[in-house]
């Protein structure tokens, strides 16, 4: 049976970005500003200031880092206002100290926040994702959608936080598909081309020999997959044939997509990892913001079932 997908409409109330005051953290505030103004959500400022650094050094140093992080957040939201950035956003700071994760799940769940937007350094972030940093955290267990903005992305945002072309990646399996009607509502409300591509890293057995007519038939998959008549305009079906990761982020680049958009699981299995290392090489690579929705915890408020 054919994974019949709901239509959903996308509806942000509450966007919170996370920052460390890096320039990787900047670029993501900019583009988390862009998306709560379009959608008219809160906007939340969020650091933590966490408690290992200073476990040994005492409970004053911990507090001195506090109280200066709170400054420099302030501040920063001071300038904010001041260039009229959050001019007409309705905008919050947040400051907490503690493990990262722990502190921002706590915010993310008491002000049901809606997407959370972080920044990426790339090959370096890379290798501290798997080293258990924050970021791998949010990609794990965030309970709403995750927007990764990466080092080859864009500084500044189109007007309006506009979207042109949209890339929807699937593996057909359920975590994945799960992510079409936010792929296909982001497109119907802005306007966006919407490509669905499947990757086959090689063929194997009666396929190689019978290539067009496989290709064929998983092309017919991707269109099953649309929730309904009109939800994307009018999409492009692509079947691409070697390494997943490389692939995509090649055909994003090709096509100028403005969004990548994933489906994906908490990483459990070994499978589960190995979709969670496409999704890493994508999210550090990739010159477009990434959108990842985690499964099955879908999201509380950005789907909307019609």
């Amino acid at each position: 049976m054919p994974y019949a997908a709901p239509t959903v409409e996308v509806d942000l109330k509450r966007v919170l970005v996370a920052t460390d005051f890096s320039a990787a953290s900047e670029k993501a505030l900019r583009h988390a500003i862009a998306i709560a103004r379009s959608y008219g959500a809160k906007f939340y400022l969020a650091h933590v200031v966490s408690a290992l650094g200073f476990k040994l050094a005492g409970g004053d140093t911990a507090a001195m880092a506090a109280d200066a992080a709170k400054r420099d957040l302030l501040q920063l939201e001071g300038k904010l206002a001041q260039a009229g950035a959050l001019t007409g956003i309705e905008h919050e700071a947040v400051v907490s100290e503690g493990n990262v994760w722990e502190q921002l799940e706590l915010v993310i769940e008491r002000e049901h926040v809606d997407l959370i937007v972080i920044g990426t350094h790339g090959r370096t972030g890379l290798r501290k994702i798997f080293l258990g940093s924050v970021a791998e955290e949010i990609f794990r267990h965030a309970s709403c959608p995750v927007l990764t903005v990466g080092p080859c992305a864009a500084s500044d945002p189109p007007p309006h936080a506009a979207l042109q072309h949209i890339l929807y990646p699937t593996d057909f399996s359920q975590e994945s598909t799960e992510a079409v009607p936010f792929a296909a509502s982001l497109a119907k409300q802005h306007g966006a081309k919407l490509t669905l591509l499947h990757v086959v890293e090689q063929f194997e057995g009666e396929a190689v020999a019978d290539r067009t007519r496989v290709v064929s038939a998983l092309e017919e998959r991707l269109k099953e997959l649309l929730p309904g008549e009109g939800s994307a305009g009018n999409p492009d079906f692509k079947v691409e044939i070697g390494p997943v990761d490389e692939t995509i982020l090649g055909i994003a680049a090709e096509q100028s997509a403005d969004l990548i958009v994933l489906g994906l699981r908490s990483p459990d299995t070994f499978l589960d990892h190995l979709s969670w290392l496409h999704a890493y090489k994508i999210v550090c690579a990739a010159c477009c913001p990434v959108l990842t929705i985690r499964s099955p915890h879908r999201s509380r408020v950005m789907a909307q079932a019609l």
